[in-house]
């Protein structure tokens, strides 16, 4: 097949919409349902982060993508019992493969913003992702393949309606890409950047020069990430998956800021009050994720004031304080952190200063590049001029 017809475009009036190749076939094959153009940008773009996560770790790999970004990523290492809780698996009655790690740590990043997400695993999905999947709202999956069992249990999902898609996982693209706009069209060479590359990691200008091999490995699982989110873009990753991305800023320090801001409340989650909130029974999913949210937030009486908190709990929570909220923050460590270029002023380590973070990688080549390194050595923390810039449009 070399074209396929969609429904519409970005947005129902834009019509006619399908996908074409110039020369070849299609290396995809929609299994089921109709996914339309934004799904098929987040398909393509969420397949080859995964791909290259995949490549880089040797560890199966997983990504929520929302609006042609990564909401969260993360490569297949087992969940402790928290993990396991604070994403809500720890009820399934089946063993959790890799795979399934990894989805349920790239779904559990930032629940909010994986809402009516697209799915792309790196390695043939089995019953157990498939499971994990079909109990969250989303558009979509893409993967190298199915196992039936999987196939029968995400073809049960969304009436039957939810988008399937096989990819050819040994299909190169040609090295030059192209993209119109305005009826002007853009070429480029490819971005095929290697960067799980030791090369990368051998410019430290920082006193502290030790990076460990789970550093190594969350940094280049941060870069892979931002070279397939929109720029500007920060992301922060512990423990083999993303726990805060910033994306599309067109201040850095604001993408810092909004990064750390989604580490927080990922770290946030898994405090005791937290994981005991005492919920109705029957809450929706997506009720329940928005209630966390508000309560950890300093918004907290909009799901505590009396005549509210009765719609989402058996009885009423304490708050978590603010004095709470910074002692547990504080208690975030060895977090690595990403940059899609280089950081122009030392107030984006200190922000990402106070979200945990030990290890940082960044392409360096600021003027202010002195002033970073400086405020790297206060607080001891080692980063890597990688000399690679990854803006993604």
């Amino acid at each position: 097949m070399k074209e396929l017809a969609l429904k519409y475009g970005c947005n129902p009036n834009q019509k006619p919409s399908r996908i074409y190749m110039t020369g070849g076939e299609l290396p995809i094959e929609v299994i089921n349902g109709r996914p339309g153009y934004i799904n098929f940008l987040d398909a393509l773009n969420s397949w080859q982060l995964v791909r290259e996560l995949k490549a880089a770790t040797g560890l199966p790999a997983a990504a929520s993508f929302k609006h042609v970004s990564p909401a969260g990523a993360a490569v297949g290492l087992p969940l402790n019992d928290t993990l396991k809780k604070v994403y809500f698996v720890d009820d399934v009655n089946i063993g959790l493969s890799p795979l399934a790690c990894a989805y349920a740590r790239a779904r559990g990043a930032d629940r909010m913003s994986s809402y009516g997400d697209f799915v792309a695993l790196s390695d043939t999905c089995d019953a157990a992702t498939a499971t994990l999947i079909k109990r969250e709202v989303s558009d979509g999956v893409i993967a190298p393949g199915y196992t039936p069992e999987a196939l029968e249990i995400l073809k049960d999902k969304r009436k039957g309606t939810y988008n399937v898609i096989k990819i050819d996982p040994d299909y190169i693209p040609e090295p030059i890409e192209r993209k119109q706009v305005f009826g002007v069209t853009f070429e480029q060479g490819r971005n095929e950047v290697r960067l799980d590359d030791p090369a990368l990691f051998e410019n430290i200008p920082t006193d502290n020069k030790t990076f460990t091999e789970a550093a190594r490995r969350d940094l280049i699982i941060a870069l892979i990430t931002l070279k397939y989110t929109q720029s500007n873009s920060v992301c922060y990753v512990k423990d083999g998956q993303a726990i805060g991305i910033g994306a599309g800023q067109q201040s850095r320090i604001h993408c810092t800021r909004l990064a750390g801001n989604k580490a927080d409340i990922w770290w946030l989650r898994q405090h005791p009050k937290v994981m005991s909130l005492p919920f109705i029974d029957g809450i929706r999913r997506a009720d329940r994720d928005n209630t966390i949210d508000v309560y950890i937030s300093e918004d907290y009486d909009d799901v505590l004031r009396d005549g509210t908190w009765h719609m989402f709990f058996k009885e009423k929570p304490e708050p978590l304080t603010k004095e709470e909220k910074k002692e547990w923050i504080a208690k975030n460590t060895d977090v690595a952190l990403g940059s899609d270029a280089f950081f122009p002023f030392g107030d984006n380590i200190e922000r990402a200063r106070k979200s945990g973070v030990k290890y940082i990688a960044q392409a360096g080549g600021s003027v202010r590049d002195d002033n970073v390194i400086d405020t790297c050595n206060k607080y001891d923390i080692a980063m890597a001029f990688t000399g690679v810039r990854l803006f993604h449009h």
